[in-house]
């Protein structure tokens, strides 16, 4: 019989697996696995919440899903057959429900548990670095988003709406990806958003030099 976490990653997989927005079953799966390193250096020994909201936080999420109530009901009803007690599932939909960067610019920044802070992080860590080069260039395909306008300068967004809105992809490295390090809750997240923070601005720079030549 599976365990509850191999249970959840199954559901995960199977919830995630046609997502052809950068938010796929694999980025979960990265988002647990950053997850766990971190919880390791706040000596959590417990990861079970940690573990599942990570592997769930985009099964409900609005991007991927076509009606979130829905899923929410469905995800309730499965973590109740695991035999998840009640005190854990409303700490994971808490989670899940709040962790978004487009979350906090309609309500401003949760206060989570320390579970809470962990995948938040981990979930930031994973728009970073190459790999969220990659998803940056891969969502703005996703929603047919030009690639770069000089004459369009980056948008400070005030609303979920407005930043839902299609725009351009290298201007999405300000609007949102380079505001994320200073919003990580951990000391080892925190290191973690800066080096590769640092690798996305080298990238950048060649980017620009590379557009200047034509």
């Amino acid at each position: 019989m599976l365990n509850k976490i191999e249970a959840i990653r199954n559901y995960a997989k199977k919830k995630l697996g046609d997502d052809r927005s950068g938010h796929d079953f694999y980025h979960v799966e990265r988002v647990a696995k950053i997850a766990k390193q971190l919880a390791k250096q706040e000596k959590i020994s417990d990861t079970s919440i940690i573990e599942a909201a990570s592997y769930l936080h985009d099964v409900i999420d609005d991007k991927v899903v076509a009606d979130v109530a829905v899923e929410k009901e469905r995800l309730k009803k499965f973590l109740k057959e695991l035999n998840f007690p009640e005190e854990d599932i409303r700490e994971i939909f808490e989670i899940i429900e709040n962790i978004s960067f487009s979350k906090e610019l309609d309500a401003g920044k949760a206060q989570l548990t320390l579970a809470g802070e962990i995948v938040q992080d981990a979930d930031r860590i994973d728009a970073l670095g190459a790999i969220g080069i990659l998803r940056t260039a891969y969502y703005g395909g996703h929603t047919q988003s030009p690639l770069y306008d000089p004459k369009i300068a980056p948008q400070e967004f005030k609303s979920k709406q407005d930043y839902r809105q299609k725009g351009i992809v290298i201007n999405h490295f300000y609007e949102k990806l380079f505001k994320l390090p200073a919003t990580m809750n951990t000391k080892a997240a925190k290191a973690e958003a800066q080096r590769r923070m640092q690798f996305m601005e080298e990238f950048l720079a060649e980017f620009y030099d590379e557009w200047n030549l034509s």
